[in-house]
This record gives C-alpha cells, structure tokens and sequence, in this order.
C-alpha cells in the first residue's frame, strides 16, 4: 500500500485512535497543532460533511501540517509589490533564461506543437511562462504544500479565506490523483509543478495531455505544456493578436491616465484624444490598458491589449505579463536566428 493510498484511507475512514494528541505544554504549541485547534476541526466538519470525509481522518491529515513563520513571511513581501520594472527585468529577462527557454523548446518542440495547435497558445508563451514560474522545472518549490496551505489558511487572517479553499481544493485534488498528500512539495503560497499552479487550478485547468491517464504536472513535462496552454484558453487567448505595445504619449498626458486597471477598460480613440496614440492598425474602438512604468532608462508608457490581461489572469500583476510577454519575444528572437 503506498503512502498516497494510507492517506486517502485515512480520509475516508475514521480512525479515532489515530487522532493526534492534543498538547498542552505551551499556548503557542496549541496553537499550531493543526490537528487541535478550533477554527481547524470546524472546517474539518465542514468538508467532512460535503465531501465525504471523515471529521477524525481529516484532523489526523491537518494535524501533520507544520506551521512555518518563513512562508508568512514571504507572502507579505511579492517582488511584484516591491520591485519596479527595471529591477524585476534584471530577475526575469536574463541571459540564462533565455538560454533555458531555447533548449526548453528544442527538448519539448512536438508537445509545444502540438499545444499550439490544440489550443492555439505559442510555445514561446507556453515556454515563457514556465521559465519565469520555475526556470523551466528547476526550482519548483521546497515547501510541503500542506504546511504552506495550513499555514495561510489558519494563520494569515488577510487571506484566510482564500486558502482555506485552495486547503480544501488540495485534499480534492490528493484523493483524486492519489497522491501522498504530506509528500508534496512546491512554493511558499501551495503552487505546484512546473507551471505552478494552486490546487484549484490544478483541478480545473490541468490536463493529461500525454494520454497516459494521469494529470501529472508535478513532473511530466508535456503535462505541464499542455495544461499551461489549457489554462491560457480557457482565460480567453486569441490567437494570432498581439500583446502589448509601447507608446510615446505627449508630455501633457496626465498620470491618472495610467495604470487604471489591468483589464482594458480604455478605448484607443479616448487615448488619442488625451494624446497617447498607438502605432497599431486597429479600430478606434479597441479597449486597452495604459501602463506606465519605471524602466532601466526611464518612464515607459505601454498599451496592454486583451491577451496582455489573459496573461495576468495568471498571475495579477503588469510587471509579471510584461516579463513573460518580453521573456517570449527574446526566445521568438533568438528561434529566428537559430534557424537563418
């Protein structure tokens, strides 16, 4: 019986006698000792009760869980809220990205195709999103999902809310794929595999895109290809459009006109009139976001388009679409000259 198989038992089973014991050394052992808290047991009975679980399974699995100071530590803290463009490119857009994201596509080129034409995503973005998530597998997260999904859920009141469901959606997700439920490891927020996905992305979005009966992107690269480019469709990806493009605004254009919102909400023939004009042949009447950022030499002022906010829908920040849009257009680039 392999240790994936134990835990999915143990959900599914009440097991009293297996019921972690409940420490009264100190209040702040009691306090992250998942298994006897509370606030823990009320959402055990919760899921128990809607999913088919037992409550003194569920206490059992929680109880395993470790609170880690490191990962409230690292969620107040994103690059993407302290970090200009200029610093987050010297992160994202270097060389030895570059170089990854080439030999990436040489190694993956038939499942990159074949997403492409499956769901109409390029394999420079497939390619770009995996490079700036794990740099292409390599870093894939050290931290035991459980502990940073506990963690978040019970001990960061900001967002407890919303990791209590991904908590929930990652015990989905274990029964489903069989899968050891405290061996799983990925970053301080519970993303996972190559493409980092949270648990109900995971569930939703990933795809056995190999065919071997398994929703693998723990591992399987072609998975990952496939179930990133899943992901982009589903989001609403156009194929074909273009992304984002840089403008030069008059210098009387006011700031309050930037950085509004990452969905386009602002037509191209308004920004004309305020004296932003896109060199792009499209209608007048084409949404766009502005954006202006702190560049290596400078303001930039840059027009997202529709599959600019597809790519947010990823991960909600203008820095983190510009890197992966930017990120891609170097490997287009540097496939160009590789193959002249």
């Amino acid at each position: 019986m392999t240790k994936g198989r134990f835990n999915i038992i143990l959900l599914l089973t009440t097991f009293m006698m297996l019921a972690p014991i409940r420490s009264v050394a100190t209040d702040d052992v009691v306090r992250h000792n998942y298994g006897s808290r509370e606030d823990v047991r009320l959402f055990a009975e919760e899921l128990a009760e809607s999913e088919n679980f037992t409550v003194e399974g569920l206490l059992y699995v929680l109880g395993q869980a470790r609170y880690k100071q490191s990962i409230i530590d690292a969620i107040s803290r994103p690059a993407e809220r302290t970090l200009s463009w200029s610093k987050y490119q010297d992160i994202f857009l270097t060389n030895s990205r570059i170089k990854g994201g080439q030999k990436f596509m040489f190694d993956n080129v038939q499942a990159l195709e074949s997403a492409y034409k499956k769901y109409g995503v390029p394999p420079v973005i497939i390619t770009a999103i995996i490079g700036v998530e794990t740099m292409y597998g390599r870093h894939r997260g050290n931290y035991r999902v459980l502990d940073a999904l506990a963690t978040l859920a019970f001990d960061y009141p900001p967002r407890a809310k919303f990791f209590r469901k991904e908590l929930k959606e990652f015990i989905l997700l274990v029964r489903e794929e069989n899968q050891d439920i405290t061996a799983l490891k990925g970053s301080y927020a519970g993303a996972m595999g190559y493409g980092q996905f949270i648990p109900s992305s995971y569930r939703h979005y990933s795809v056995d895109f190999d065919g071997d009966g398994v929703r693998d992107i723990w591992n399987n690269k072609t998975d990952a290809i496939g179930s990133v480019a899943n992901y982009f469709a589903r989001h609403g990806w156009r194929t074909g459009e273009q992304i984002v493009t840089r403008v030069n605004p008059q210098t009387d254009v006011e700031d309050s006109v930037f950085n509004v919102s990452l969905k386009p909400s602002s037509t191209l023939q308004e920004l004309a009139e305020l004296g932003v004009v896109a060199g792009l042949q499209l209608d007048g009447s084409t949404q766009v976001s502005p954006m202006k950022l702190m560049g290596k030499e400078g303001d930039e002022y840059w027009l997202g388009l529709h599959n600019f906010y597809v790519i947010t829908r990823y991960n909600h920040s203008k820095l983190y679409a510009m890197a992966i849009f930017q990120l891609s257009e170097a490997l287009r680039n540097a496939d160009s000259l590789a193959s002249n």
